[in-house]
């Protein structure tokens, strides 16, 4: 059977690196599968889940990115995130307690970019408490 070699790496470290059989993730403009031998690609990724289905076993690796890029060779997956967590990782009450800090600073902002930071953390803690959900019900 034919695989893929997956890296997901953040700037503080590498999330995970392996072989893989298929890959899904939040692209920019909705959910992207990839298989292996896909056609190259490089394109922005939105906060979400990547879920990682490993070659050796019927294991699924998730990992929470609040955003980055991906890049796609017919051999190769690399995900260069902003932030990414491992499934194991996440912590719902911090996620939720982000969340309302950052409703709160959207109130509260002074400026457009103020409004802009608040928005754009509100949308990372939001897709985390979802990728959280989803990871439940696996």
């Amino acid at each position: 059977m034919a695989t893929l070699h997956v890296d997901v790496v953040s700037a503080e470290e590498s999330i995970f690196s392996g072989e893989a059989k298929f890959v899904a993730l939040p692209g920019e403009n909705g959910e992207l599968g990839i298989l292996p031998r896909h056609t190259p690609l490089i394109t922005r990724i939105r906060p979400g889940a990547v879920r990682i289905q490993r070659a050796d076993s019927d294991v699924e690796e998730f990992v929470f990115v609040a955003g980055g890029i991906l890049e796609v060779q017919p051999g190769v997956v690399t995900v260069l995130a902003d932030t990414a967590i491992r499934g194991k990782d996440l912590d719902e009450a911090k996620a939720t307690e982000a969340k309302k800090l950052a409703e709160e600073a959207m109130r509260n902002a002074k400026s457009d970019i103020d409004l802009a930071a608040a928005t754009s953390e509100f949308a990372a803690m939001a897709a985390q408490l979802a990728a959280i959900q989803k990871l439940r019900k696996k």
